[in-house]
């Protein structure tokens, strides 16, 4: 593949490095320009392209991509149709990802123009999540680096989604004076929740004094009737030879690991008992909150084998977080949220695309209450707490800036806007403010959504600590604004074409919050009848 200038002349076939406008036509990036291609562009007065022209042997990006991807073995994951040289995967099925890492290090070893990236070993992933993604980053790879590739991928499973088993899960829970029966129920409550988000059913339970005997009679019982025995300790383990670790040698079974290198988790103890796996649970299992119990439990209803050395291996990344529980923290603990500054939001309008659904004017331009809407829209990010507004520009950028002359805001300007919405998005996510917590995506042709709406997302997102998806909804279907906690950011980076905020929600597996906001959710005028029924009328 030769890549740069390419003389007008001798550009059929060339596929282009940039987007490129001739008069009315506008070329994408990527494009293969056949001869009528060529043609207009010459007439436009255009002398030569930036283009990749490629050889006999040369492979295109979507070709290669899903070469790879289809002489890859996998369990549970689908295979998604190859687009800008990228071919996603995406699990099938609620499990745990596993993946052959020294296959993915020797295929990403072979040529920077051929790329996997992958979740991480033992990550747990819900139905719909992508998993891994097979990336080629010029326009074009010789065949014979794609054959290589694909013999590397011929060696075996090079990932897999474990999906979880429904197993059936019997729990004891040891008693000391002063133990309230509040603290045992709400245990139990978490851990029904915990099992029922991986296929599994909690079936018994049993309360005893902290003691070897009664537990390990407990746990024999139990361990008849169930796949597997978790042991919740009224004190936590102080030493190998503890209630916990010692019942299940006297029940007959034998301890796998006491401890852990995962923080908090520390204190996990991990055993067998007639052919069952008992886990005696950390203090820290008691909360819903990610902890060291949750790495051994998703692995193993996932069907999954965990050794003394898999768990010793837990360390790197096993750091999950300061517990404000401790008595003598290691680091002073930050301020309670409600001392500290709440989670900054910004808005990132977007005002880029073509609305060729018009047939021809921008609707954006249209007025509304003799203000055109992509004003008005502005106006209620401006009116609302948010802490700035980003607007993002395309398609006859300059009608739309001034319509929006004299605003407090940010322009950014999106040149490749015909690619289709992902660009937008990046456009806009890039000028986000770096200590904003999040960022809404606001679509500037729904008139509906108000200042006060706005609001209702930001508390709720503020309410969540900063963390989870905020939704607008109407009569429980989701609609916009959709409001992105930071942590998606990077994941903005990866989508293409008319691919939305929708997918980062579907995909990525944080928690959503759907806020009821009324109408103005479902209402966007992407037509005219929709937009002239909304009260809007159009402008040439």
């Amino acid at each position: 593949m030769k890549f740069g200038p390419v003389p007008i002349e001798q550009a059929e076939g060339a596929v282009l490095a940039h987007a490129t406008t001739a008069g009315d036509r506008r070329f994408r990036k990527a494009h293969r320009l056949n001869g009528d291609d060529v043609a207009v562009l010459k007439a436009a007065g255009i002398k030569e392209v930036v283009a990749a022209v490629l050889s006999p042997d040369d492979l295109g990006e979507d070709a290669a991509a899903e070469k790879i991807a289809l002489g890859m073995t996998h369990r549970n994951i689908e295979t998604k149709p190859a687009a800008t040289g990228r071919v996603n995967l995406h699990a099938e099925t609620a499990g745990v990802f596993t993946v052959d890492v020294k296959m993915i290090d020797a295929i990403n070893a072979v040529d920077p123009a051929i790329t996997i990236a992958t979740l991480a070993q033992h990550a747990p992933v819900e139905k719909g999540q992508m998993v891994a993604t097979v990336k080629i980053i010029p326009f074009a790879v010789v065949a014979s680096v794609v054959d290589a590739v694909v013999k590397i991928c011929a060696g075996g499973e090079i990932f897999a989604v474990n999906a979880y088993q429904p197993v059936n899960v019997g729990v004891i829970q040891t008693t000391l004076p002063g133990v309230k029966p509040s603290v045992l129920d709400k245990t139990l409550r978490v851990t029904e929740a915990r099992l029922a988000r991986l296929g599994g059913r909690l079936t018994a339970e049993r309360r005893t004094p902290h003691e070897i005997a009664p537990v390990a009679e407990a746990a024999a019982a139990l361990a008849r009737d169930n796949d597997m025995v978790v042991i919740f300790g009224a004190s936590a383990m102080s030493d190998f030879a503890d209630v916990v670790p010692a019942a299940i040698e006297r029940a007959g079974g034998s301890v796998i690991r006491a401890g852990m290198p995962v923080d908090p988790g520390n204190l996990l103890v991990l055993g067998t008992l007639d052919g069952k796996r008992v886990i005696g649970a950390p203090g820290c299992a008691r909360s819903p909150k990610e902890n060291g119990f949750d790495w051994v439990l998703d692995r193993l209803i996932a069907g999954l084998e965990v050794t003394a050395r898999d768990i010793a291996g837990m360390g790197v990344g096993g750091l999950l977080m300061e517990i404000p529980t401790r008595p003598q923290p290691r680091e002073p603990l930050p301020a309670p949220q409600s001392a500290r500054a709440e989670p900054k939001v910004d808005i990132v309008l977007l005002a880029a695309g073509r609305s060729s659904r018009m047939g021809g004017p921008n609707k954006l331009l249209a007025l509304f209450d003799g203000k055109p809407l992509v004003r008005r829209t502005a106006e209620r990010a401006l009116g609302s707490k948010a802490a700035g507004t980003i607007v993002v520009t395309g398609h006859q950028r300059e009608r739309v800036r001034a319509a929006l002359a004299g605003l407090k805001l940010t322009l950014a300007d999106n040149p490749d806007f015909a690619e289709g919405l992902a660009s937008s998005l990046k456009a806009g996510i890039a000028r986000v403010a770096p200590d904003a917590a999040g960022a809404m995506i606001v679509l500037g042709d729904m008139p509906g959504v108000s200042s006060k709406d706005l609001d209702s997302l930001i508390d709720a997102f503020r309410k969540s600590g900063g963390r989870a998806v905020v939704r607008a909804a109407h009569l429980g279907k989701r609609g916009n604004p959709v409001l992105l906690p930071r942590s998606l950011f990077s994941a903005v980076a990866h989508l293409e074409g008319d691919t939305g905020a929708r997918h980062l929600v579907e995909a990525e597996g944080l928690d959503v919050i759907d806020v009821e906001i009324g109408q103005g959710a479902a209402i966007d005028v992407d037509t005219r009848e929709a937009l002239e029924g909304a009260g809007g009328v159009l402008q040439d």
